[in-house]
């Protein structure tokens, strides 16, 4: 995060760069998966997932079933049975309120991951690229 953003530059000039991030750990058994009945159903939902957005999606149906069965036997699925989750998110909380808003507004003008960024210090829920910075 710049510190051209924060109203303490201007204050004080006591401010450095600094980053923010939201991160997860999933921690469990991970278990490959080579069984086509249980993998074209996932590949199904990532095909529906990724394509559903185009003007003309591709669809699983759009092969022939033995092309698709062919297909799933080069794929090896993993199946991750979560035990732990540990998560941590810096999203500029320790700044006074002034600095906060004026690194939302700093990074609404950047890209779109640095967009990202600020929907989620704004508390917004928004698909995309991860929001660490």
């Amino acid at each position: 995060m710049s510190p051209a953003w924060y109203e303490e530059k201007r204050r004080t000039g006591k401010v450095v760069p600094t980053w923010n991030y939201t991160t997860v750990v999933v921690h469990g058994r991970l278990t490959p998966r080579h069984d086509p009945d249980w993998l074209v159903p996932h590949v199904r939902r990532l095909v529906e997932r990724h394509e559903s957005g185009r003007i003309d999606p591709w669809s699983l149906d759009d092969a022939p079933p033995d092309y698709v069965a062919s297909q799933a036997k080069a794929i090896v699925g993993l199946e991750l049975r979560i035990e732990r989750i540990d998560a941590k998110r810096k999203l500029t909380q320790n700044r006074s309120r002034e600095d906060f808003d004026g690194t939302i507004a700093g990074l609404t003008e950047g890209s779109p991951r640095e967009q990202a960024v600020a929907a989620d210090m704004r508390g917004e829920t928004r698909p995309g690229p991860p929001t660490g910075r």
